[in-house]
């Protein structure tokens, strides 16, 4: 049981508590009513010292092969016959599992979602699941799974792009992520902006050359053996001649490494090469950075990239560059011209989501068929934004004259929204607070939900990996500057409509009574 891999990864990668609700739904005769539930996040990466004002939707792809692929085997039903209640009864009833084996998989199942790759906001539904009751219950645990870490990494990945300003941005996390979800955060994080990571099969899988340089180690075996540091850096640029990155800071970054690599990238222009340039791991970034590319150009090298790594993320990166810009001068040079050379290893910090381990979506029922009449749903709290959206809807980007985004619109499922409509919208949980948008401020509508899967396949496409990298830039270009700073950035508009604020009045009002 223990190598089955088969078995937790398929059917079974759920929570315990999807199959007993199901046997509930089951035993009640509801089963096969038609209900609607909602994937969304409440509340915004908060990292501590900064946070985000947008999210980079990512997972969508790997959800939607497990939904298509995974099936109900018999050796999942054995798994669930053998469980046994505190009296020693069996907790799943035979039929029970019978009727399960007959389902058979979740091609019944419509999901409409949010192309993956593309920005979005808290409160509104990012995915929408349809389809009988108890299949729509037992998916939300791998949703939430596939769905949840790799949009915390992608976001993450996109602030850390931001502030690369152009630089190159390498994923270096995979030793220190969560086991094989290393190869989930390393999908998101080339989604959210890495141009490449060290991750050789998820590189190779998603069509990227995998990118690395050499280790300390090496070093120091040539240090231990008494050939030095110099004839390191030579091994290296004889195997790797138009490759060549070097790690300058095992034994004095200043006095022996950079030195030293400078030494070797002569010996590879004379023979006809060109260093691609060294890494630096420890120390004073910044400042160090600002040396090298004095050292380098100095020795003709003011083409070679300076590699920097060692517990980057978005706000060190800003820190390096603003360091940059006040030392660089001292030393001769203009500040532009080392920031511009730089690219940045990012590790920990990124696979980690350093200050923010875990994205806070849910997954919510919205909407049931009662006897044949479509009824929504609604989950009342003591804190408003816990309130899920109830009902059928549709989800909508309104974009200004400036062509930037001013706000997405949750509306009925029957409701559209055209350029030119002037609107009044509400907030999805405050009551007495709303805004209007005149006719020149609605210059373009689009709707965002789209169906992805229905009948057992898939429908978005597959898209590969630079469509949803095209969708992130495209996104980030239409979002406001405000929203996109690094430190309290501005709030982002998410409305409802007329009509699905009566709605919520209605069901919250009905409820509480």
């Amino acid at each position: 049981m223990t190598d089955r891999r088969d078995l937790i990864e398929g059917f079974l990668f759920t929570d315990q508590y999807q199959l007993t609700m199901a046997q509930l739904y089951w035993r009640i005769g509801m089963a096969d009513r038609q209900a609607q539930f909602d994937h969304f996040f409440r509340r915004y990466p908060d990292y501590g010292e900064h946070k985000a004002g947008y999210v980079i939707t990512a997972g969508l792809g790997w959800l939607l092969d497990w939904v298509a692929e995974t099936r109900i085997t018999p050796d999942d039903i054995d798994v669930l016959r053998r469980q046994v209640s505190p009296n020693g009864e069996r907790r799943f009833d035979e039929a029970f599992l019978q009727y399960l084996s007959d389902l058979g998989s979740f091609e019944s199942l419509t999901i409409r979602a949010v192309p993956e790759g593309r920005v979005v906001h808290a409160n509104e539904p990012i995915v929408v699941v349809e389809g009988p009751l108890v299949l729509a219950q037992i998916i939300e645990t791998s949703l939430l799974n596939h769905l949840n870490y790799q949009t915390l990494i992608a976001t993450k990945a996109s602030r850390v792009a931001e502030q690369a300003r152009g630089g190159t941005v390498l994923e270096f996390g995979m030793r220190r992520g969560p086991g094989t979800g290393t190869n989930a955060g390393t999908r998101a994080a080339l989604i959210g902006g890495a141009n490449a990571s060290s991750n050789v099969g998820t590189s190779s899988l998603l069509g990227i050359d995998p990118q690395g340089t050499h280790a300390h180690s090496m070093v120091q075996l040539y240090m231990a053996t008494g050939k030095g540091e110099r004839e390191a850096f030579r091994a290296y640029a004889d195997l790797y001649p138009d490759e060549c990155v070097l790690l300058v800071d095992t034994i004095d970054t200043l006095g022996s490494g950079i030195p030293n690599a400078i030494t070797v990238f002569e010996e590879l222009r004379d023979a006809g090469h060109s260093p691609v340039g060294i890494r630096l791991d420890s120390g004073d970034l910044a400042h160090l950075a600002v040396r090298a590319a004095r050292m380098l150009n100095d020795a003709g090298f003011d083409d070679v990239a300076i590699v920097l790594s060692s517990d980057l993320d978005e706000m060190a990166m800003w820190q390096i560059r603003e360091q940059i810009r006040d030392e660089a001068g001292g030393y001769g040079l203009d500040h532009a011209s080392v920031t511009g050379r730089l690219m940045y290893g990012v590790g920990t910090r990124l696979i980690s989501s350093h200050g923010y381990p875990a994205l806070g979506g849910v997954y919510k029922l919205v909407g049931i068929d009662n006897h044949g009449e479509w009824t929504p749903a609604i989950k009342l709290s003591e804190t408003p934004e816990k309130m899920p959206i109830p009902g059928d809807k549709q989800l909508w980007r309104v974009y200004d004259s400036r062509g930037l985004a001013t706000a997405d619109v949750v509306s009925g499922g029957d409701e559209t929204i055209e350029p030119g409509d002037s609107l009044e919208l509400f907030h999805p949980h405050r009551s007495g607070v709303s805004r209007s948008l005149g006719s020149g401020e609605t210059v373009k509508v689009e709707s965002l939900l789209e169906t992805v899967h229905r009948d057992g396949e898939r429908t978005d496409g597959s898209p590969d990996l630079q469509t949803l990298r095209s969708r992130r830039v495209e996104d980030l270009g239409r979002l406001d500057v405000g929203v996109k700073r690094l430190i309290n950035p501005h709030l982002y508009h998410v409305s409802v409509t007329q009509q699905v604020k009566a709605t919520q009045n209605e069901l919250i009002s009905r409820a509480r009574s």
